[in-house]
């Protein structure tokens, strides 16, 4: 149920700019006399940005349910092309207005909470350029072209079409030949696309990098800081980060595939034998079809705690959950809040794996964070950093590990699975570094070559790849590697918050493990916070540190390896 409307007509649609512009100027022509009045044209304001994130929600799900459907993607492009300029250019405006109040201090003062709001309103108001809108219009538009690519790619299998998602739980079988048959169709499938994703990528660099000059930014990522409202880092701690990773979790990850290497009596560990069970086992099987994924799910949230389950179980009652894998639909998986419903959507491509069963804990983990700040009197309070976003989802794939014997029954599979996930936490850091180094060399670098794209990549895995992986022959799938990631597209320097936030999980998780309630509470009440704190407060809240030094990072990696050694 929506909540109810105090500013915009309960039956209101977005329909053209034209039926949203009134309300645009009611907000900026408004006279405020005093505290109140800011309050409330702050709470005005937010419904009208409530109602439009909504609309355009819904036009970005049911466009990536469907990539193949072309009506579905120019309804989405008219928000973006014809609305959302227009949107932009008052929200300059509206920042303006605020940022003038004589009421500012008094806000602040009264209600801490506002200080985060204005301190990013603040940085937007810094950093807009009205001739960027049209080159930002134009990037989002451009953006999407990844999903329709991606999305159709599939490789013929036994005279059975299969998506890429789908292909890859054939890494799992333990015969060898059809692992590598599989592999190898794949990447070749990828590689077909090369050319247009390079070319992709060089345009949205072209136009990313006039964005920032713009703006008056030597580069796009200094911009992108900027915009993102990265307070509380810089990249000076993103290469902090890339190095303690490669020197505290690169030598395990070492150890980790020589050991599978020696247990599967390996001349050479080939990029196909990093899936599968060292001991001969068959791929775990995790649920039969969706509905059980859901269900099983759910019931693990409610061994958290009922309210975690309730969350879950409300989203399938109100139809907010495509969870399947199919042809046509867009790769990857995401939690979209929606502003007035509260309640979001989760989208991802299961296919009955491991990684399906943790992507849904994750996605999850994102959703319980948007109920959790529903209720919060503005919009903006809603909207916590990617640091902290990521922070819940990568905490409830942690947390939730005491109930995954709901999945499986049977105690070996249970240990295998357990085992499997921590492996891939400390796989999946080394990665993080390698694709956040690599973005930022793209952008101190905006007029590289294609050609020295490819070595730039090729340098810079080579920092953050297992030596024990033997690439020869395939050397050219190497090169390429990077563009599986959809992030590099669509969300530029999304990346690094993973790695940040997978810390602040392994510490929640150590804290559940020290007294579960107490840790898990210490989590949702930093959830519950929003974006009503630094970063470093929420973490605090939570129990936990926000911090990337070796030394940190060393602690939290000997934990892991303590836990992935008792199973």
């Amino acid at each position: 149920m929506l909540k109810k409307r105090n500013f915009l007509p309960a039956d209101f649609q977005v329909r053209s700019w034209e039926t949203i512009l009134p309300f645009y100027q009611n907000l900026l022509e408004r006279k405020i006399s005093n505290v109140n009045d800011f309050r409330q044209w702050f709470r005005d304001r937010s419904e009208l940005e409530s109602v439009l994130s909504e609309d355009l929600a819904w036009r970005y799900i049911r466009m990536t349910c469907n990539t193949a459907d072309e009506t579905l993607t120019q309804h989405f492009n008219d928000f973006v092309s014809q609305i959302q300029p227009q949107t932009t250019e008052y929200t300059h405006k509206l920042n303006e207005k605020c940022l003038q109040s004589p009421f500012l201090d008094e806000l602040q003062e009264l209600e801490p909470a506002f200080r985060i709001t204005i301190r990013s309103l603040r940085k937007q108001a810094e950093i807009f350029r009205k001739e960027n809108i049209p080159l930002l219009t134009e990037l989002q538009i451009k953006e999407r072209q990844y999903g329709a690519i991606a999305g159709a790619m599939t490789i013929l299998w036994e005279n059975e079409e299969l998506t890429l998602q789908q292909a890859a739980n054939l890494l799992d079988e333990q015969e060898r030949n059809i692992r590598e048959k599989a592999y190898l169709a794949i990447q070749n499938r990828r590689i077909e696309e090369k050319d247009k994703l390079d070319e992709l990528l060089s345009e949205l660099i072209r136009l990313r990098h006039q964005v920032a000059l713009n703006a008056g930014f030597q580069n796009f990522r200094d911009y992108a800081f900027a915009s993102l409202g990265r307070f509380d880092y810089s990249p000076q701690d993103c290469f902090c980060f890339h190095k303690a990773i490669k020197k505290e979790v690169m030598p395990l990850v070492n150890e980790i595939f020589a050991q599978r290497k020696t247990a599967m009596k390996l001349e050479s560990l080939r990029p196909w034998d990093l899936q599968v069970d060292i001991n001969g086992l068959p791929p775990l099987k995790v649920f039969e079809n969706t509905d059980e994924l859901t269900e099983k799910t759910i019931t693990c949230l409610d061994k958290l705690d009922p309210f975690l389950g309730d969350c879950l179980r409300r989203m399938k009652e109100m139809g907010h959950l495509d969870l399947a894998s199919r042809k046509n639909k867009a790769p990857g998986g995401y939690n979209y809040p929606l502003a007035e419903t509260g309640y979001p959507f989760i989208f991802m491509n299961a296919t009955s794996n491991l990684r399906d069963l943790t992507t849904l804990l994750h996605e999850s983990g994102h959703a319980i964070h948007s109920v959790l700040c529903k209720d919060l009197e503005i919009n903006t309070f809603k909207e916590p950093t990617a640091e902290v976003a990521e922070l819940a989802s990568m905490s409830m794939e942690l947390i939730t590990l005491p109930f995954w014997d709901i999945f499986f029954k049977n105690e070996q599979d249970l240990k295998r699975a357990k085992k499997e996930h921590l492996e891939d936490i400390l796989t999946i850091l080394p990665w993080i570094a390698c694709i956040d180094k690599f973005q930022h060399w793209l952008y101190e670098n905006p007029h590289h070559t294609i050609e020295e794209r490819k070595e730039a990549w090729v340098s810079i895995y080579e920092e953050f790849s297992s030596q024990v992986v033997d690439w020869h022959g395939i050397e050219q799938f190497k090169a390429y590697h990077w563009q599986k990631q959809l992030h590099i597209y669509e969300v530029p320097f999304y990346y690094i918050e993973y790695g940040f936030a997978q810390l602040g999980a392994i510490a929640v998780w150590q804290n559940t493990q020290k007294d579960f309630k107490k840790g898990l509470n210490a989590y949702l009440n930093a959830l519950a916070l929003g974006y009503t704190k630094t970063i470093p407060e929420i973490y605090q809240t939570a129990g936990i540190s926000f911090n990337f030094s070796s030394e940190y990072i060393k602690n939290l990696v000997n934990f892991i390896q303590q836990e992935w050694e008792s199973l």
